[in-house]
C-alpha cells in the first residue's frame, strides 16, 4: 500500500470489494454513526448544535470542491461523470442547502434518499482507488457526511420522517430520473446508472437487465425506505401503547 495521493494513476490503489481497507472504511463509517447516537445530548444544546452543524457544511462543501479540483488537476474532467447528476451527488448539494435552511421537506428527501442511496454506496462503492488514496478518502467522507447531516437533523431538531414522506421521496426521484435520463441519452453519460450498470459490480447485477432493472432498483428503493421508516414506527406504536 502506497502514501497518500491526489494524482489519477490507481496503479497500486486498486480498489477491491470487501478488502480489509473496504473493511475498515465500514467500520469508521458506523462507529461514527455510533458516536452520533452517543453524543445526541451535547448535540441537541443550542451551542454544540450550531457549532456541529457548520462543521458538517463545511465538509460537504470541501467535498465537492476538492472532487472538482481533483477532476481538473488531473485532467480528468468531463462532463459525461463530473457534474452532480448522481443521486448521492444531489443529495450532498441538498444536505448543504437543507442544513442552511433547516427545510423539513429537504430533509425527508436526504433522509431517504441520501441515506438509501449511501447504504448502497458504502456496501459496493463504484470505485477505482482503494485507500490511501484521495478518492477513496473523499468516498466514504462524502457519502458518511450525508448520512450524519440527515441523522443530525433527527437528533439535534427532532425532525421526523413520515410515511407520506416515503412517497413525496419516490415522486421526487422519479421526476428528477427524467431530466438525468434525457441528459443521459443525449450526451451518452450514464448518471444515476439509468443507462447501464457500473462496471465494477453492484446490487444491479442482480436485479435484471436494462432496462428491467431500473423499475426494480425502484422496488428495491421503496422497501428500503420503508425499513428506515421502521425505527420511526415502532416508535410511534410504543408511544402508542403506553398512552392506552
Amino acid at each position: 500500500m502506497g502514501a497518500f495521493s491526489f494524482g489519477s494513476d490507481h496503479s497500486g490503489y486498486e480498489f477491491s470489494l470487501f478488502s480489509a481497507a473496504h473493511w475498515a472504511a465500514l467500520l469508521a463509517v458506523a462507529s461514527f454513526f455510533m458516536l452520533l447516537f452517543w453524543w445526541r445530548r451535547q448535540i441537541r444544546h443550542q451551542r454544540f448544535r450550531n457549532v456541529f452543524r457548520f462543521s458538517l457544511i463545511v465538509i460537504l462543501i470541501a467535498c465537492e470542491v476538492l472532487l472538482q479540483v481533483w477532476y481538473v488537476v488531473n485532467g480528468r474532467w468531463d462532463y459525461h461523470y463530473s457534474l452532480p447528476f448522481e443521486l448521492c451527488s444531489l443529495s450532498l448539494m441538498l444536505s448543504i442547502v437543507m442544513l442552511f435552511s433547516r427545510s423539513y421537506r429537504l430533509y425527508e428527501f436526504v433522509y431517504f434518499a441520501g441515506i438509501g442511496g449511501s447504504l448502497m454506496a458504502f456496501l459496493t462503492p463504484d470505485l477505482a482507488f482503494s485507500f490511501p488514496h484521495f478518492r477513496f478518502i473523499h468516498f466514504f467522507v462524502a457519502h458518511a457526511a450525508i448520512v450524519a447531516s440527515a441523522l443530525f437533523m433527527t437528533i439535534a431538531y427532532g425532525y421526523r420522517p413520515t410515511i407520506k414522506s416515503i412517497f413525496r421521496v419516490m415522486l421526487v426521484l422519479n421526476i428528477l430520473m427524467v431530466p438525468v435520463f434525457l441528459f443521459n441519452l443525449w450526451s451518452g453519460s450514464n448518471y444515476m446508472f439509468l443507462m447501464r450498470k457500473p462496471a465494477g459490480g453492484s446490487l444491479l447485477d442482480y436485479l435484471g437487465p436494462w432496462p428491467l432493472y431500473i423499475l426494480t432498483m425502484e422496488l428495491v428503493a421503496l422497501a428500503l425506505f420503508f425499513l428506515l421508516y421502521l425505527p420511526f414506527a415502532i416508535r410511534i406504536q410504543y408511544k402508542q401503547e403506553n398512552a392506552k
